[in-house]
């Protein structure tokens, strides 16, 4: 039903979707809606948690392969890694997930969406809570450095605009400038992305 609620509120935010749009596309009556949640809002803040998990689950299982790469890197005759993490491999596997979670327009739409229903008090518990579990769990990927930790803030919510808006099909300036992308004229497409 989480899954459900996400979707629908992607698409037209906390205050437009109704809780039997919600039951409706999960297939559940309304007054189950209900059952589960008090209030649309409790509904809501339960949908960003939902999000939050599944933001926490790609970023760890990223840097489970990162961790695995060095160490077979260690394993072949390369330098001991050491106890750290190596922030570059953590930071590109970590990119590279959260770039494939938002490629569900629905997840990024949603995150979006939970920000403009902030002045709901669930709304905005279950956000903070949202960020303090992203803050740790990036903090302890990248060795608790904070200046990287606000970079990866940063260029996430960046790439939220670029992919919501579309952006690596604009041969603009100021788009190119936004998704990293080449004009048509220096690439012939726009198959080069820089990474933020």
């Amino acid at each position: 039903m989480l899954d459900a609620a996400v979707a629908c509120f992607a698409r037209k935010g906390y205050y437009g979707t109704t809780t039997g749009e919600i039951a409706e596309r999960a297939e559940i009556s309304q007054p189950y809606v209900y059952r589960l949640f008090a209030s649309k809002e409790a509904l809501f803040a339960g949908a960003i948690l939902h999000v939050s998990e599944l933001i926490s689950d790609a970023l760890t299982g990223a840097e489970a392969g990162a961790e695995a790469g060095a160490e077979a890197g260690a394993e072949a005759g390369a330098d001991e890694a050491g106890p750290h993490r190596q922030p570059e491999a953590v930071m590109r596997a970590i990119r590279s997930a959260y770039s494939t979670l938002i490629e569900d327009r629905d997840v990024m739409r949603f995150l979006m969406q939970a920000s403009c229903a902030a002045d709901e008090p669930l709304v905005a518990e279950a956000l903070c809570t949202c960020y303090a579990r992203q803050v740790e769990l990036v903090s302890e990927l990248l060795n608790h450095d904070d200046a990287a930790v606000r970079h990866w803030f940063g260029a996430g919510m960046l790439e939220n605009v670029t992919l919501i808006l579309g952006l690596a099909d604009v041969d603009e300036p100021w788009a190119r400038t936004l998704s990293g992308q080449r004009s048509r004229s220096d690439s012939g497409s726009f198959a080069h992305r820089e990474s933020p």
